[in-house]
């Protein structure tokens, strides 16, 4: 996530925009990483190498760091050197943000944490990416606003910072999934999986195919279970019904 403050200019963009926009620079970066010859001939689905999106094609540094005493902060990034400052336990202490760096929490790298968060790990840091994508869109006077908001002498508080509900937050998340989720590797992913066909989604529940199927396609993007259902959702490879019509075909009656 990144800081903005109320009245600051933005730009506002459609879902489909924001689509229109991943699939530039998923194309971009493709040709950056594999070369002209990545799409020929090639079913098997393919997860975004987004830390090599990150480093290499984005010029961004990033860093893990405990970023929150709740763990609801997972994410940090700016597009000028800044500060935020964190309480816990009722010590204060600041941590700096220099430009173009993302900060990362590091529950991501903890023992035995590393393989259970690492979806929530790719789509925290697509996130930041968005944010440093959408930022390069903005005018000149767009940047400078968003830039005077990051004083180098600024501490922001840990609220300052969560604004999770704010329209940059949901375009960062839109363009990330995109990224992260591209159409192309989705249609491959349903066609290996699940024959092309809908998932059924029972508020939660998943017969067993189903379920295998939707494990199969997270482990192969590299994505968690909740994203993964949002995307297959917005593409249109998931029906929701209501839960009382799940029946398990496994489950044995007396």
């Amino acid at each position: 996530m990144v800081c903005r403050s109320e009245g600051e200019a933005t730009m506002i963009l459609s879902y489909i925009q924001l689509e229109e926009i991943a699939a530039a620079v998923v194309k971009d970066f493709n040709h950056f990483f594999f070369g002209d010859k990545h799409d020929q001939n090639r079913y098997v689905p393919q997860a975004t190498p987004i830390d090599s999106l990150a480093k290499e094609y984005l010029g961004l540094t990033v860093r893990f760091i405990h970023l929150s005493a709740d763990g609801n902060l997972c994410g940090l990034t700016s597009y000028v050197d800044t500060e935020y400052v964190i309480e816990e336990m009722g010590v204060q202490r600041t941590i700096l943000l220099k430009r173009n760096q993302v900060l990362l929490d590091d529950s991501f790298v903890r023992p035995g944490q590393v393989y259970k968060l690492c979806g929530k790990r790719r789509f925290t840091l697509a996130h930041e990416c968005a944010h440093q994508i959408l930022f390069q869109m903005e005018s000149e006077e767009g940047k400078r606003i968003c830039e005077r908001k990051y004083s180098a002498r600024t501490a922001y508080s840990l609220r300052d910072l969560k604004t999770r509900e704010d329209w940059n937050e949901w375009q960062a998340n839109a363009l990330g999934a995109a990224i992260l989720m591209p159409p192309a590797e989705i249609e491959r992913a349903m066609w290996m999986f699940a024959q092309c066909r809908k998932l059924v989604n029972y508020e939660g529940r998943f017969s067993y195919p189903d379920k295998l199927a939707l494990k199969l396609l997270c482990d192969s993007l590299g994505v968690s279970k909740a994203a993964a259902i949002i995307r297959l959702r917005q593409l249109g490879y998931m029906e929701d019904r209501p839960y009382a019509e799940f029946i398990d075909p496994l489950e044995v009656w007396p």
